[in-house]
């Protein structure tokens, strides 16, 4: 019992103690074109009316009702009404569409990746340099920050101690929504000091750094979604911690749909210690 209170006291004090953070990116922005102004509606000349030289034969048909043609051409329009409905019923099931239009298999994949590592000011330095200078409007630009960041994190292999990679897949909005629920839930670890999301900045000056003994853990996550299918690599191993990030930088401007970096401590001298390591990332296998 007193270890559960103690437990949850630490929590809280955690809670009220979140060193800084910082992320950047977002989804790839598509301007709308333009409306374009209708031009004016092309202006045929009427055909000259024609007349026949003389009247032509009145046809009549047996059993009254004058011109009409009866059931038949009713019957004719049911059939082609079903025959198309079953045309596009089989064309629907040929494509892999089901109730609501969407795919009945996955058409895209998320995932995430955590390292924690030992904390060094440089690279707290190069992942702010990183985040600042990266486009982060076009799908390029952010598969050059997700290139970039596997990049500074396989240079910095030796320092990893603890790491955490997830994968799902789904349709485009099912990983799309995923995506937006790990970038939240990354943003909530940490007092958010700097965030350049979708070309907007923001950085808070008046954060004080936390700086205390013990601290020596910096933990990286990237998030990507994309229109292909990311293979999972559980459980995590160091081998795999370094396959995953080669396959994340294999994302192109072509096949990505939205991507985050997202580390914790932002501010140079701040470090978490193992026991808010822990506690903010539970989930954490040690490499």
């Amino acid at each position: 019992m007193r270890r559960l209170v103690w437990l949850l006291l630490l929590a809280l004090s955690l809670a009220l103690a979140q060193k800084s953070g910082g992320g950047a990116g977002g989804r790839p922005y598509a301007p709308t074109p333009p409306p374009m102004s209708p031009g004016p509606a092309p202006v045929f000349p009427s055909p000259a009316p024609s007349y026949p030289p003389y009247p032509g034969p009145v046809v009549v048909y047996p059993g009254g009702g004058g011109g009409s043609l009866g059931i038949v051409p009713v019957l004719v329009f049911l059939g082609l009404a079903v025959l198309t409905a079953y045309l596009v019923r089989g064309l629907r099931q040929a494509g892999g569409y089901g109730p609501g239009q969407y795919p009945l298999e996955p058409t895209a994949s998320v995932a995430r990746l955590r390292l924690a590592l030992l904390a060094r000011p440089q690279v707290q330095r190069a992942l702010r340099l990183l985040a600042e200078g990266a486009d982060t409007t076009s799908a390029k630009g952010l598969a050059d920050l997700v290139d970039e960041a596997a990049l500074l994190l396989l240079k910095e292999e030796p320092a990893w101690r603890f790491g955490d990679y997830r994968v799902v897949a789904g349709s485009e909005e099912e990983v799309l929504g995923r995506f937006d629920a790990w970038m939240l839930e990354e943003r909530s670890k940490y007092q958010e000091t700097f965030r350049h999301f979708e070309g907007k900045k923001q950085v808070w000056e008046e954060y004080q750094a936390q700086v205390e003994p013990g601290g020596r853990y910096l933990v990286v996550s990237l998030i990507l979604a994309e229109r292909r299918f990311l293979p999972p690599q559980s459980p995590l191993t160091r081998s795999r911690a370094r396959q995953a990030l080669m396959d994340l930088a294999g994302s192109s401007p072509f096949t990505l749909l939205a991507a985050y970096l997202s580390w914790t401590p932002e501010r140079e001298g701040e470090a978490l210690t193992e026991e808010e390591l822990l506690l903010l990332y539970p989930e954490l296998a040690k490499l």
